[in-house]
């Protein structure tokens, strides 16, 4: 992988972004074979040497991540302020990996590469004319036949009324505690007793021994908060678990748009929007990393029997969709009832039904089994209300 190129300003395909996706993307596409014979540029203004994010996920099955895995949990809890369930997840788990060992994963392959140009600059223009599209960044200029972009534009979404916008934000702590109050064999997958003051607000923890976790103060609501409110009902938290002494080693704060705006709308003839900015984090919960893992084999399967493909044709759209819509347009609408929806599935629910449906993988039948277990009303009045909108 060239890290500099100044001379070569054309490219069969550019990366605008080296997120998630366009890494998942790049490397499925050098572990394919198929792609040796095409110049392909990375950009992103950030040299991705950090770990600047933590992705978890559950799967039954060995996937190309494995070697990766920080951790993994058979079990998870999940509680209220009214009861506490403890979730058998077999036959899946819940994997948790660290952003810069995804990084490093994928750049070790991606690097070997001759046809791979990787350059830290930021994009400032995107072009699409008709036989090829211009990007500019601060430092140079370049073209290409097809481009994948996965700069999230926050405006697209922000600027209509149709679809609701919400944000999955969290501000997390990764701690030592001098006492041991974790339990290293099961994560906090949603721990709804906090307070929630009008909004779906919960803690989520990640333990790896019985002194250290990731500890997150996550809310789904429209507005973020001040990053000290965050961090105090994290202090809280860690009191009622009994950490009176603890020190923090790293700290981790993100927005997820969560929003079934159609981002795959933007997508044109030459220019394919990815991951967030292609709509591929799922809208109802905020998780990306399985979504774009299998949107990604999707796009290189796609790439490969279309040697000239035209980008718009991509998407399809699903019936998962909208249920997202409708669970969406009640917590828009209802924040406060979050607790309640999320409860009222996982009281008496299978969690692995609950998991399959997630990952959108469950059959009609199966779809009707989870979402009964939901309250009635608010999704009847959704229904109406998405269905005159």
């Amino acid at each position: 992988m060239r890290m500099q190129s100044s001379q070569i300003k054309h490219f069969n395909y550019i990366f605008t972004g080296t997120g998630l996706s366009a890494l998942m993307t790049v490397y499925k596409m050098v572990l394919s074979g198929k792609f040796s014979d095409k110049s392909i540029l990375l950009l992103d203004e950030d040299a991705k040497k950090t770990n600047d994010r933590t992705w978890c996920f559950w799967d039954k099955e060995e996937s190309l991540w494995d070697s990766i895995i920080s951790k993994k949990w058979d079990s998870a809890l999940f509680a209220n302020e009214d009861f506490k369930r403890d979730l058998d997840l077999k036959p899946y788990q819940y994997n948790q990996i660290r952003g810069l060992d995804f990084y490093n994963f994928v750049f070790q392959t991606v690097s070997k590469q001759s046809n791979i140009t990787f350059l830290t600059e930021k994009v400032t223009d995107i072009n699409e004319l008709e036989t090829h599209v211009f990007v500019g960044t601060e430092a140079n200029r370049y073209t290409c036949d097809y481009l994948f972009n996965s700069i999230y534009t926050r405006s697209f979404a922000l600027s209509q009324t149709k679809y609701p916008v919400l944000q999955q934000h969290f501000v997390g702590w990764f701690v030592k505690s001098e006492s041991e109050i974790f339990h290293p064999e099961q994560a906090t997958f949603m721990d709804f007793s906090v307070e929630q003051r009008g909004n779906t607000r919960f803690m989520y923890v990640l333990p790896t021994s019985k002194t250290e976790a990731l500890v997150e103060y996550t809310l789904f609501s429209g507005n973020l908060l001040p990053t000290a409110e965050y961090e105090n009902e994290i202090q809280i938290y860690l009191r009622n678990l009994g950490a009176d002494q603890y020190e923090i080693t790293e700290k981790e704060q993100g927005s997820i748009p969560m929003t079934c705006y159609p981002f795959w709308k933007k997508n044109t003839k030459r220019v394919l929007n990815i991951g967030t900015a292609g709509g591929w984090t799922k809208a109802s919960t905020g998780y990306t990393f399985k979504n774009s893992d299998r949107k990604s084999s999707e796009l290189v399967e796609f790439l490969q029997h279309n040697p000239a493909p035209k980008m718009a044709s991509f998407h399809k759209k699903s019936r998962f969709w909208f249920y997202d819509l409708l669970l969406l347009d009640i917590l828009y609408g209802h924040n406060e009832i979050g607790s309640r929806i999320f409860s009222s599935l996982f009281k008496k629910g299978n969690p692995a039904l609950i998991f399959k449906f997630l990952d959108e993988e469950t059959n009609i039948l199966e779809d009707f089994e989870v979402i009964l277990k939901c309250p009635k009303i608010p999704f009847v009045k959704a229904l109406f209300r998405v269905l005159f909108q």
